[in-house]
C-alpha cells in the first residue's frame, strides 16, 4: 500500500506495474476536485507519448498496480 499525501500529488511521478502499450512512466498533471475542494480524481500523462488518462486517485495507493517514482 502506497502512502499518498493528496496535497503533494500534483506533478508526482508513477510507474505502472503492468504497462500497456509501452506506457510505463506517468506524471500527475491535473487534480480533479468536487464542490468541497476534495480531490476525487487525477489526470495521468504517459511520458513516452503524452497520452493522458483520468483515474480515481485512490487507485495509486495500490502497490500491486502502481509504484511511486519512475522505476
Amino acid at each position: 500500500m502506497n502512502q499518498i499525501n493528496p496535497n503533494k500529488l500534483l506533478l508526482s511521478k508513477w510507474t505502472a506495474v503492468a504497462p500497456k502499450q509501452k506506457e510505463r512512466h506517468f506524471m500527475v498533471i491535473k487534480l480533479i476536485r468536487d464542490e468541497e475542494r476534495e480531490i476525487i480524481a487525477c489526470k495521468l500523462e504517459a511520458v513516452i507519448n503524452n497520452n493522458s488518462y483520468e483515474i480515481d486517485w485512490q487507485v495509486l495507493k495500490d502497490s500491486s498496480l502502481w509504484l511511486m517514482g519512475w522505476q
